[in-house]
């Protein structure tokens, strides 16, 4: 194709690949509206319902997303996401049939195997369509779905959940009598099928900036494949966990915010969901646009780390906004989610571009991969968790969830500017090392 052609098939290919980034992340940010019903039907306490939230998730999303990376880096990266969204969008759909906690948590796992699919092998592809210096944009589009998702599930999900039934069961084919609450997963699970429809446009790109030897594209084997990717690890771990720590605060919020405003100032929780999914899409989607945007700016001028200082404002913006949950209004402190929740954003594309920068096409999925079981062990695996252990075990008293979030942000905050900042140095030799290194050559 020629340039052009392909740059604009290139956008094509985001637009598609940021619709499964924002089904998938609706499917994962649901039940934070539904914490008050699923504790009253299934008697849970706030750590059992954090690790539906987080754990449940986290654990396979993380386990099978470093083997999908590795097979992305080998075969058609587009029919692994195809497989993969029907996995999601099924197993959500099969949330609606549940009858335990055990059950739940099962077919939670299974939601988080099916999307671990998607982020890997969507970066690698992304990475194949654009030039380095558009990099940062594209994958800050697509990177999106992340925010837009978490926000529509809050307006959208609010609006149905404030016209479900209070008590009872329904009746529905196949699945029989259900709680009200369990519709919401059979209107959200089955959409993502047609998005899967979508995905069969999508040509598998030809992979770029691979390793060769003897004019042959060098098939590594998995021990290869992991030399290379840890050859400069001191900038590749800083950078995953200063994003991981980011990720902490967003899913931590994500997951509480709705019911801290319901307990602290006595709003209704689709009310307050309604709120927080306005904020959310306004701060996050100008915050991850204006990030990509940004670190490409720097780069173009010639700073090296770029694309890691932007990572910096996440760390401040947090920082700034400790105080957030102990303002006296359910409206102010809603609008002051602006701050953080721009600040994290901005960073996340600029994140993803600069690992796919320093590493050779044969291994991007399963370094992206790697960066993704750190990024949501600590984010969905601890960030809802934590908030709800600082809640039970520290001040043992749920009213006092606005403090378990000011601990949150704080240590998130700390966390994320102090490892951006460790991770500039060690990054810029990175970069200057690929660029003094003939992409041709294996890196071993």
């Amino acid at each position: 194709m020629q340039p052009t052609t392909s740059l604009r098939y290139g956008w094509y290919a985001v637009f598609i690949l940021t619709l499964a980034n924002i089904s998938s992340f609706i499917d994962r940010q649901i039940l934070s509206l539904l914490v008050k019903p699923i504790k009253r039907d299934l008697l849970l306490s706030d750590t059992e319902m954090s690790l539906l939230m987080g754990l449940s998730f986290a654990i396979f999303y993380t386990l099978f997303g470093v083997l999908i990376g590795r097979l992305a880096d080998k075969y058609s990266r587009r029919n692994i996401i195809i497989a993969g969204i029907t996995i999601w969008s099924l197993m959500t759909t099969l949330c609606g049939g549940v009858r335990s906690y055990v059950q739940f948590f099962m077919v939670r796992m299974g939601v988080g195997v099916g999307e671990a699919t998607l982020s890997p092998s969507a970066y690698s592809i992304i990475a194949d369509y654009f030039p380095k210096n558009r990099l940062a944009t594209a994958l800050s589009v697509f990177s999106l779905g992340v925010f837009l998702g978490s926000g529509l599930a809050m307006l959208i999900g609010s609006g149905i959940v404030a016209k479900l039934p209070t008590e009872g069961k329904v009746m529905v084919p196949v699945l029989g009598a259900i709680f009200p609450w369990q519709l919401i997963f059979l209107y959200i699970g089955l959409p993502g099928l047609v998005i899967m429809g979508l995905l069969f446009t999508i040509r598998e790109p030809a992979r770029t900036n691979t390793l060769q030897k003897a004019g042959a594209v060098v098939d590594l084997s998995l021990r290869e494949a992991l030399v290379i990717i840890f050859k400069h690890r001191t900038a590749y771990l800083l950078i995953c966990f200063a994003t991981a720590f980011g990720a902490l605060v967003n899913y931590g919020c994500n997951a509480w915010i709705p019911t801290f405003v319901a307990r602290t100032y006595g709003w209704e929780v689709p009310r307050a969901g309604a709120f927080y999914g306005l904020v959310l899409v306004a701060s996050s989607v100008s915050g991850v646009l204006f990030g990509g945007w940004y670190a490409d700016r720097l780069v173009k001028r010639g700073v090296v780390d770029g694309r890691l200082r932007v990572g910096l404002l996440g760390g401040i913006g947090c920082l700034v906004a400790a105080g957030l949950p102990l303002l006296p209004r359910a409206k102010w402190a809603l609008l002051a989610v602006f701050v953080p929740s721009f600040a994290l954003a901005a960073p996340f594309g600029a994140a993803t571009a600069a690992i796919q920068e320093i590493m050779p096409n044969q291994v991007r999925a399963l370094a992206s991969s790697i960066f993704l079981f750190i990024l949501n062990l600590i984010g969905i695996g601890l960030g809802p968790t934590s908030v709800a252990l600082f809640t039970d075990y520290i001040f043992h008293d749920e009213q006092a969830i606005r403090y378990s979030l000011v601990l949150l942000f704080a240590i998130g905050g700390v966390c994320t500017m102090l490892l951006t900042y460790l991770a500039l140095k060690p990054y810029r030799q990175a970069i200057l090392s690929q660029q003094t290194t003939p992409a041709t050559q294996p890196i071993l």
